[in-house]
């Protein structure tokens, strides 16, 4: 099942995607869900084509948590080693944007780069200090992600909050796609139609429950929020007038702009 969050004439609302996102977007339809997508859903015989609506970031999450050098090529071209245990920071949730909305270059960096990359959404009974089965429960579904990252901030700073939290360094969605199995999927990054990144989640040096699990005895996760699980080698500057798509076999593709702040 896929869950986007748009905006439609009657306002905004949750709702299932209909039909194959591989054959395009002209043939899927989202159908309204009353509520929250949390529990059992109350659907509703509402229907939009999904290219009359606006598709939002598919949650808003009170906090993101990231995870660096998850990827050991990753970890090599920035020349340092893998963690033993996985690396934490934070992106706030003003950081958060969805598809076809805009990246926005700060002024304060002049090194900013994508990182493709698969995000876990917690779901409704969240999670505090779960083992392994635990933190499978707690999965409600999985989205496409871009820790979009002030790279000259991140060195030059002593933590990475600055480097990793302007407004829109958290491109999410384009919906969220329950029941996957994430264990090896490609992910890929272009950047004006070249590919920069290439990846497979197996290739992820902790995977998702030993993550959910390590993060959970760190602080507790509440529905919502969202895990993203670090990135593939690749990673590059962006510039304006740029597109940056990032696309994970299976569960859709994510496509924004580059612009400079205004």
């Amino acid at each position: 099942m896929r869950i986007a969050r748009f905006v439609h004439p009657g306002g905004m609302s949750f709702g299932v995607v209909e039909g194959d996102p591989d054959a395009g977007s002209k043939g899927l339809t989202v159908r309204v869900i009353n509520g929250h997508p949390f529990g059992e859903l109350d659907l509703t015989d509402q229907r939009y084509a999904v290219d009359d609506v606006r598709l939002l970031s598919p949650i808003l999450p009170s906090k993101v948590i990231g995870v660096g050098r998850n990827y050991a090529d990753h970890a090599a071209e920035h020349g340092v080693e893998v963690p033993k245990e996985p690396l934490l920071f934070l992106k706030p949730s003003t950081s958060v944007i969805g598809p076809y909305d805009v990246i926005r270059l700060p002024e304060q960096s002049r090194q900013v780069e994508h990182e493709a990359e698969l995000a876990v959404v917690i779901g409704a009974t969240g999670a505090r200090r779960v083992d392994r089965a635990g933190a499978e429960k707690a999965i409600f579904g999985y989205a496409v992600a871009d820790d979009v990252t002030a790279r000259d901030l991140q060195r030059s700073d002593d933590q990475w909050t600055r480097a990793k939290g302007f407004d829109s360094f958290c491109p999410l969605g384009p919906w969220i796609t329950t029941g996957a199995d994430v264990s090896d999927l490609e992910v890929r990054c272009e950047v004006n139609g070249e590919v920069r990144q290439l990846g497979r989640t197996s290739d992820m040096v902790f995977d998702v429950p030993t993550l959910i699990s390590y993060i959970s005895h760190v602080m507790t996760l509440l529905p919502g929020d969202v895990i993203l699980t670090g990135t593939p080698a690749g990673v590059s500057p962006i510039t304006a007038e740029d597109v940056v798509k990032v696309r994970i076999a299976g569960l859709g593709e994510l496509r924004n702009p580059v612009k400079p702040v205004v």
